[in-house]
């Protein structure tokens, strides 16, 4: 295929990258601790560690996992951890020691990190102790059989640390009771592992370096495969991309997603890594007055986030006064760009934001605007180098040039398939290889990628993937409800939210019941914020598919007040 997009790209921007110059993403992080020791890595709260300070905490993690919890290679460990430094040197340290790490939202509920310590097998998790509480009603079910905990403080010097453990244990009450048998701590598990043997572990481009579960196109949760080389490929690409502009060891990233979602993890933690920059762990990125207080203390020179952080960010008084001089990019995913939010952060920084295009599947990220492109741009950019993007009917076939489709990629980035998923896998590729992405579009004659819609039902919050069907299974296990519709509706803030569209089987069955059965099931940013009761059945195709769209329609302009004003607590 052509790949007319190359003529489009800016001085310095080669069309390939070289995919071979790590064989892992251990040898990128062991190399730039050795380049970069002196300089600060990662900070949180004040608190700060160098590069050689995680390259030794993360050897000892992993000598620790080798020989006191004889995990070998290939071995899944799962991470429940929010931005805190911790998460680094475990990251580090099960790849140091071999093992598959397994990303856990710390806010899943007790259904759903069962579901995924079962399918992805994995027999040891780092957790922090705030979420220990959800790990003890299900691990009796699970292959876990090592639990590291972790306090929020233990990584910072005595003094604070002992100020911010007790604080979030005895005055603000947020560390419910937990108890787990043989639980470890972590700082006890460093403390024992820089005793022990590290034993070298060789790990290639083709070995498994994450299981980063998704709903894929179907919306049943699994886990894509993301290699080292994928996960390498993808740092690559975006180093090519910001190249240009960034220097290595100079760098300051702000990361307020959370690592465990897959845009932060590579944008931010595996590429910065790369380029021997220190990252700014934000642990809550919904307390904006923090977040802006944290943003005046140290010159950084890039951030990334969703349009509703950015939006919130301009939202917030202090935030004009900030000094953004040293800002060279802000980077959106997860949820299309706002033209407002786009051009009013050029206005009040002077620095672009840039909005890009990626899926778990592809490590995340296909396509991006350049730092050229100093304004809104109204498409998600061009392919990535060694990426090729195309445009095809229902029967795989590539459209012209402006044709509306669904977006197919095929590079280095893409998975190696669904974990222990083979049929999910064959149905997610394309005869020749291409990767069916889900996502609606098409590409304009400079090579821009327009997004359209998404050809399945998913709702975006905040950036974050819910898929309608896990959501209604919930609504259907109340014995009050007939049949039920999961569907987007707009949101000033979060982009857009959930709302069910409920065919009542009792009469008396109302909104509250319904949302609280689903904060019960459900993480906060999938429990619906409106709920439309509606005497009718719910629209249906010629084979008794529920439409969810037409329902939408019908129900626009009808949200019913009761229940809605909730607000789920991770929203």
């Amino acid at each position: 295929m052509e790949k007319i997009w190359l003529k489009n790209y800016p001085a310095g921007i080669a069309p390939e990258v070289d995919t071979a110059a790590y064989t892992s993403i251990d040898e990128v992080f062991t190399q730039s601790c050795r380049r970069y020791a002196a300089r600060p890595a990662f900070s949180s709260m004040g608190t700060t560690l160098s590069y050689a300070e995680i390259d030794r905490r993360s050897r000892d993690f992993a000598a620790f996992l080798q020989q006191r919890c004889a995990l070998h290679k290939g071995e899944r460990i799962a991470i429940m951890l929010p931005n805190v430094l911790q998460y680094p040197v475990a990251v580090f340290g099960a790849f140091r020691a071999g093992l598959i790490v397994v990303n856990c939202n710390p806010l899943y509920t007790p259904r759903e990190l069962e579901h995924q310590l079962i399918d992805s097998g994995a027999t040891a998790i780092v957790v922090l102790e705030n979420f220990a509480h959800t790990l003890q009603q299900v691990i009796a079910h699970t292959p876990v059989r090592t639990v590291i905990s972790s306090q929020l403080g233990d990584f910072f010097p005595p003094l604070k640390r002992f100020a911010v453990n007790f604080a979030l244990r005895h005055v603000k009450k947020m560390v419910p009771r937990w108890q787990i048998a043989g639980a470890l701590t972590m700082n006890a598990a460093l403390d024992d592992g820089a005793s022990l043997p590290l034993d070298p572990v060789t790990l290639t481009r083709d070995d498994i370096a994450f299981l980063q579960y998704t709903g894929g196109t179907t919306g049943v949760p699994k886990g894509a495969m993301l290699s080292h080389g994928n996960m390498v490929a993808n740092l690559q690409q975006i180093s090519a991309w910001i190249g240009g502009e960034f220097r290595e060891g100079v760098e300051v990233v702000v990361t307020p997603l959370p690592l465990y979602h897959v845009f932060a993890l590579t944008a931010n933690l595996l590429t910065f890594i790369r380029w021997g920059a220190l990252n700014v762990l934000i642990a809550n990125p919904r307390d904006i007055p923090t977040l802006v207080a944290e943003l005046g203390k140290t010159p950084f020179t890039a951030i990334t986030g969703v349009n509703t952080l950015f939006a919130a960010l301009l939202r917030d008084p202090g935030f004009a006064k900030i000094d953004t001089r040293a800002l060279k990019m802000a980077f959106g995913g997860g949820m299309p760009v706002q033209r407002a939010v786009s051009e009013q952060w050029q206005a009040t920084t002077g620095s672009p934001l840039i909005e890009g295009y990626g899926l778990t599947e592809c490590s995340p990220l296909v396509a991006g605007n350049t730092l050229d492109d100093r304004g809104y741009t109204g498409t998600v950019g061009l392919p990535f180098p060694s990426t090729e993007v195309r445009i095809c009917d229902e029967h795989d076939v590539e459209l012209p040039l402006g044709s509306t489709g669904e977006i197919h990629v095929r590079g280095p980035q893409v998975m190696q398939g669904y974990w222990q998923q083979p049929a999910e896998s064959e149905h997610v590729f394309a005869a020749d290889g291409w990767l069916r992405t889900g996502d609606m579009g098409f590409m304009d004659a400079d090579g821009r990628i327009k997004l359209t819609d998404r050809k399945k039902d998913m709702i975006v919050v905040s950036g974050f993937k819910v898929f309608p069907n896990e959501v209604e299974e919930v609504v259907l296990s109340h014995p009050g409800v007939l049949e039920v519709a999961a569907v987007a509706a707009p949101d000033e803030r979060a982009g857009e939210v959930v709302m069910i569209v409920v065919v009542r089987r009792d009469p008396a069955l109302t909104a509250e019941e319904l949302i609280a059965l689903c904060r019960e099931q459900l993480t906060g940013y999938k429990v619906p914020r409106h709920v439309r009761f509606r005497d009718t059945p719910l629209p249906k195709s010629t084979v008794g598919k529920i439409l969810r769209r037409l329902a939408l329609k019908e129900s626009a302009g009808e949200i019913a007040s009761a229940g809605a004003g909730a607000t789920p607590a991770s929203d």
